[in-house]
């Protein structure tokens, strides 16, 4: 780049700052492009994926939970790594542990192995965050920062979608003629070559933050995280009257109750709940985690549910891989034009918040029409059509939301922890909706691999309830956290 990185105690002039950002956000849209190729390609090929590992279609969501729960983790050490010392080398790093993973994917052999390549890969969630600080960080002195963050947001959020159609197109298209360790290698040279637009094409900028690493807090919540994990696990095995499952539960509370209180004591937590706990932020992080709940955990059961055959099971779409790839494209056409539309329904509706909770609306009002609307493909398509509007605009609206009520030198630990809470609750949402479509206790393959219909009832009740009561935690938030207003006045007290 030409121009000088910027030191902590010398920002770019303002006229600077807003004439490179198109080029900033130009190479952070090829970044999300990718992130929309991981996100994209897998959906249309799970049924696949588990014919090739022998594995029931319930147990998929295993590698959904297993990938968001690393995810979770990874997210608040990353935030806080960028805040300390700049967040495009986090991002970098993000990115080199993200092409591990999925090359490790392209050759895993069984269950077990893809679940450790699929976890691995989950670095890539703090991508978005870490660029929305970028941004963030860049647009400082432009007068406009939270105005030119959200319109950054929206660009990339839009260019990610566009990107899960590519994704979603090729793998439902090649499927049937690649081998399936070669289908499964495509993302990753793509995962691999954006790390190289990443290392020459965004600059670096020191970190605003001061301070070290709380690797207490992070054993403590990858403690609590698994403890919750663990009972949900013992609940898929024993069903939903076991003992041992509930009691699990009840100890990630009590887990997660210590590391609260921990980190309030701590001067350098790796989760700054006194700042998530404040009046501005806390409805934000609320909506992130239920919003997680039908983005990340309905993804699976809806693909599995489209390619089940009617004349088999008596419910499904009876859709092969190249039909639901057609079916997720014009879905993520909704999810885009939500995310591109944003400033123009902020402005409409007369504010952030307003959009925000129309937006929640939109995604229950989706999932909830799958209730009575399920038997036919066009029931499909009006139904995500509907809740991929809402997702759009969520999606590009939170990060920023957070950042615009956080103080300047924690911006990315906020950003972060919206995807962070957003995956937490995608986690918990695909346990629980492993458990729902098992048809059996068992783990063995060769059990019972049918999912119930009741248990598609499930998901989409549990995904719409969630949605409403994001809107519900938004209008909770003061009218001034959504405002454009300098960062330091949401300094919490």
């Amino acid at each position: 780049m030409s121009e000088i990185p910027p030191t902590p105690l010398q920002l770019p002039p303002a006229h600077t700052a807003v004439k490179g950002l198109a080029a900033i956000v130009g190479f952070l849209v090829l970044v999300e492009f990718a992130s929309g190729i991981l996100q994209g390609y897998y959906t249309p090929i799970y049924p696949q994926i588990a014919e090739h590992l022998s594995i029931s279609e319930g147990d998929i969501n295993w590698f959904e939970a297993a990938q968001l729960i690393v995810s979770a983790l990874c997210i608040p050490l990353l935030a806080r790594l960028g805040d300390l010392s700049g967040h495009k080398r986090v991002l970098l790093v993000s990115t080199a542990v993200t092409a591990l993973g999925s090359w490790w994917l392209a050759f895993a052999p069984s269950f077990t192995t893809f679940l450790v390549g699929w976890a691995i890969q989950g670095a890539y969630v703090v991508w978005l965050p870490l660029e929305i600080a970028i941004i963030h960080r860049r647009t400082r002195r432009s007068g406009r920062q939270e105005l030119l963050t959200r319109r950054g947001a929206a660009i990339l959020v839009g260019s990610l979608e566009l990107a899960v159609i590519v994704g979603a197109l090729s793998s439902g298209l090649l499927v049937d003629s690649l081998d399936m360790n070669l289908l499964l290698a495509l993302p990753a040279v793509v995962v691999t070559a954006v790390f190289f637009v990443i290392l020459f094409g965004i600059e670096q900028a020191p970190g605003d933050d001061t301070g070290g690493i709380d690797w207490t807090g992070l054993a403590l919540v990858t403690v609590a995280l698994g403890v919750l994990m663990g009972g949900l696990v013992w609940l898929r095995l024993d069903g939903a009257g076991s003992l041992l499952g509930w009691g699990t539960i009840a100890l990630s509370v009590v887990v997660f109750a210590a590391f609260w209180r921990f980190e309030l004591q701590h001067p350098d937590p790796i989760v700054d709940v006194r700042l998530l706990s404040s009046p501005a932020q806390w409805p934000v992080q609320v909506t992130a985690f239920l919003f997680g709940i039908p983005v990340l955990g309905g993804q699976i059961p809806l693909s599995t549910y489209a390619q089940a055959d009617p004349a088999e099971r008596g419910y499904g779409l009876g859709a092969d891989p190249a039909f639901i790839s057609t079916l997720i494209g014009l879905y993520v056409v909704t999810l885009a034009i939500g995310a591109f539309t944003l400033p123009l329904t902020t402005r409409l509706l007369g504010g952030v918040r307003r959009a925000l909770v129309v937006a929640c609306c939109l995604v229950g009002l989706g999932y909830l029409l799958w209730l009575p609307f399920n038997s036919e493909t066009w029931h499909a398509l009006v139904n995500m059509g509907i809740a991929g509007l809402g997702s759009g605009a969520l999606v590009a609206a939170l990060p920023a939301a957070a950042a615009a009520a956080a103080p300047p030198e924690r911006t990315g630990i906020a950003t972060g922890m919206t995807n962070g809470t957003k995956t937490v609750g995608g986690a918990i949402a695909s346990a629980v909706f492993a458990i729902a479509l098992t048809a059996t206790g068992s783990l063995d393959a060769t059990s019972e691999q049918v999912a119930p219909f009741g248990g598609y009832l499930t998901v989409w009740a549990v995904c719409a309830g969630a949605s409403f009561l994001a809107a519900l935690a938004l209008l909770a938030a003061p009218a001034h956290a959504f405002s454009d207003r300098p960062t330091s006045s949401a300094i919490p007290g």
